[in-house]
């Protein structure tokens, strides 16, 4: 239990005892500071603690939100301050700092929280200071500013501000218009069942892989049954989230579920469907691979421009200018986040797509659709990148480096590598044509030695750091030249099973990628050396695929793929379950990608 240490002078009939202990605090009174510091050195270390002043005045959900948010070490709100473990002892000494300047003999004065707070600012401590809106926290000096404040507190009904900011601030059309005006509270009763954010996003993933079993029944009933499970699996899926804001229930173990199993969710879903197609006598098993390579390589364009801008200076252009003019328009708002298709309008499109129609019309859809919001969203990132000023530090060239992912065959040709003319942009779409054309031609050979082109372009891609405006592209270009060739090696067989050992092979390796964009956003870095070099690199594995597809049969190459499939898939999960459920593993706090 957490410890919470009321300070200052006591007021008849408050109720902040009692609103401390239901929000889990065991609750202390300090005489004064002195008494205080005592009370915080003696409450457990692995404890959370906080300081209250004892006249404080405002919302319960206000004080939940200042002292309950478990992904920062220190954060307050007017008139109380808290510290988890790992920032116990920046408070300890700011306190033991406040006692020595005869802090506490003003303990009646002022407000102790608040002036802790200030010496915390003061020592450059990072606290965390939520947003309350119109909430109220505050600490009256007299007994007329109290009446004011308890009347602002009745005014204000902080179960239907709890509920309001349970849902992301910026979300898609469908998901705002169609889903959270009841998701949201589907969430409150989650949570007063005391349901965590965890079971939520498993209850969602199993409603999506029974989704995906219903398309792979190859029915019209089980179409249909799976188009109505798939909305209500994305229900689940934004009450977990909701949940999760609404009672401070954040973790680290439940920032990775949630991105990995939305991912997980989708790609499954569609080897449903593929499976289904296949039962009556449609084979689309390439179009599912074209649309879970088309939907990661979006996904990569928008990690990589956002990493690489980061922490950029001077990162201003008159083409985000606009688009911030634009989003001023109301209507436009909404069109310019639908076009995108982002996840809540993709999953509803496909869901009604795979009910009324076909696979292969649903594939189509899809394809046509991302196609053209990957190509609207890259072209004004592009815009953007060409139009600012920013300057890129070395941890968005590291991250840019990472997201990458160039193995031991790139690192052993960079050391006889020279800078490329034209910058690493041009070395790796150079390497990327001469592969693409290798891949086309008739020769047996040619793709293996396109392939080795290819590495030594990834060397010389990453001989310097990636700071060009348009080097954010590195990384997707690289994804869809790995993704792409095993497609088209996969197709070129022409043997059943091929194509689903590749799309195992394709989901394998971009779950590594993904983790390695999740860990980035942690601000872990990427992922071991060793699980890098185990897999090979993206260059490693795309001329490995080359040269299997060159050297064995049909038959062959298909058992290969499906062997590497499960050598990759077991490392890269093996490492990626240890470290996210390790103590170690840091918090994600974004809200994750709207894509």
């Amino acid at each position: 239990m957490s410890t919470a240490i009321l300070t200052g002078q006591p007021v008849p009939g408050s109720s902040i005892e009692g609103d401390l202990r239901s929000l889990g605090f065991d609750v202390r009174v300090a005489v004064d500071a002195a008494d205080a510091e005592r009370l915080v050195a003696e409450a457990p270390c692995e404890q959370r603690v906080a300081l209250v002043d004892a006249r404080f005045v405002g919302h319960v959900h206000a004080l939940r939100l200042g002292l309950t948010d478990p992904r920062f070490p220190l954060a307050a709100v007017p008139g109380a301050v808290t510290a988890q473990p790992e920032g116990r002892v920046t408070l300890t000494r700011a306190l033991a700092r406040d006692n020595s300047a005869g802090g506490g003999t003003a303990l009646a004065v002022d407000s102790l929280p608040d002036r802790i707070v200030t010496a915390l600012a003061d020592d450059g401590a990072e606290v965390y200071r939520p947003e309350l809106g119109s909430l109220v926290a505050a600490v009256p000096a007299d007994p007329q500013a109290r009446n004011e404040a308890r009347q602002a507190v009745a005014d204000v009904d902080d179960e239907a501000v709890r509920l309001k900011s349970a849902v992301k601030s910026r979300d898609g059309f469908f998901t705002t218009h169609f889903i959270s005006p009841y998701s949201r509270y589907l969430a409150r009763w989650c949570a007063r069942r005391g349901l965590t954010p965890n079971q939520v996003t498993t209850a969602s993933l199993i409603t999506a892989l029974i989704a995906a079993a219903c398309a792979a029944t190859g029915t019209r009933g089980g179409f249909i049954a799976a188009g109505v499970l798939l909305i209500a699996s994305f229900v689940l899926d934004c009450t977990d989230g909701q949940l999760a804001r609404y009672s401070l229930q954040y973790s680290t173990l439940g920032a990775w579920l949630d991105a990995t199993f939305d991912r997980a969710k989708e790609y499954a879903y569609y080897a449903g469907l593929a499976l289904g197609a296949a039962r009556g006598g449609d084979d689309v098993w390439a179009l599912a691979l074209g649309a879970m390579i088309l939907q990661t390589c979006r996904h990569v364009v928008d990690f990589s421009f956002n990493e690489a801008n980061h922490d950029a200076t001077a990162n201003t252009s008159p083409t985000a200018a606009l688009s911030d003019k634009l989003d001023s328009v109301g209507w436009t708002v909404w069109v310019r986040r639908m076009i995108v298709l982002p996840i809540g309008e993709r999953w509803a499109m496909i869901a009604v797509l795979t009910a009324a129609t076909t696979p292969r019309i649903t594939f189509y859809a899809l394809l046509i659709g991302c196609a053209f919001a990957a190509t609207y969203t890259t072209a004004g990132r592009v815009l953007r990148s060409l139009t600012r000023k920013a300057q890129r530090t070395d941890r968005a060239a590291q991250a840019l480096a990472d997201l990458a992912d160039n193995g031991p065959l790139a690192g052993l040709l960079a050391r006889g590598a020279r800078a490329p003319l034209g910058g690493p942009l041009v070395a790796a779409v150079g390497g990327t044509v001469v592969l693409a054309v290798a891949l086309f031609s008739d020769v047996t050979w040619a793709p293996v030695a396109g392939a080795f082109v290819y590495a030594v372009a990834a060397a010389q891609a990453l001989y310097r750091p990636l700071k060009g405006a348009l080097d954010w592209l590195v990384p997707p270009l690289f994804r869809a030249a790995e993704y792409g060739t095993v497609l088209i090696l996969a197709a070129t067989a022409d043997v059943n099973g091929a194509l689903p050992a590749a799309f195992g092979l394709v989901a394998a390796v971009a779950y590594h990628h993904y983790d390695t964009v999740y860990r980035i956003r942690g601000n872990a870095g990427a992922p071991p050396a060793w699980l890098v070099r185990a897999i090979g690199g993206h260059e490693g594995r795309t001329l490995l695929v080359t040269v299997l597809a060159a050297l064995l049969t049909a038959s062959q190459f298909t058992v290969a793929l499906t062997v590497l499939a499960v050598a990759v898939a077991l490392l890269v999960l093996v490492e990626s379950i240890r470290f996210w459920v390790s103590a170690g593993a840091p918090a994600v706090h974004d809200e994750g990608e709207p894509a």
